[in-house]
């Protein structure tokens, strides 16, 4: 399990990508698709075709870190639809943590982020 910030701008790129390319596709297509900067620390989300594998490209400010995750069996059950407005969804840090996990981001519970404390 990786650790993600709260606070990180997450981008799911909604179109599924060749899984043979590396850190510099991936880059472009960030670029590109995207049109975002792949060395801003935004957190990038893609899926191949056949619907089991993630890749996480993620700049730390001094080198790109790709994040691989395979399922064994199965498939990944959510992912966001393709509208012709956007190229990209975006994501809580929670809600990644869920599709990570093979979960359904849209038909998760989560407690709001900020309660009050009782006195």
């Amino acid at each position: 399990m990786i650790a993600i910030p709260h606070q990180a701008r997450i981008l799911v790129c909604v179109s599924e990508i060749d899984f043979r390319c590396g850190i510099n596709t991936l880059g472009g297509i960030c670029r590109e698709t995207l049109k975002e900067d792949p060395m801003s620390g935004a957190i990038f989300v893609f899926r191949n075709r056949r619907r089991n594998t993630l890749k996480i490209l993620v700049y730390d400010g001094e080198a790109f870190w790709l994040h691989i995750r395979r399922l064994s069996t199965g498939t990944i059950k959510w992912w966001p639809s393709s509208d012709n407005s956007s190229s990209s969804c975006i994501l809580q840090a929670k809600e990644l943590q869920t599709l990570i996990m093979g979960g359904n981001p849209t038909a998760a519970e989560f407690t709001s982020d900020w309660k009050k404390i009782l006195k």
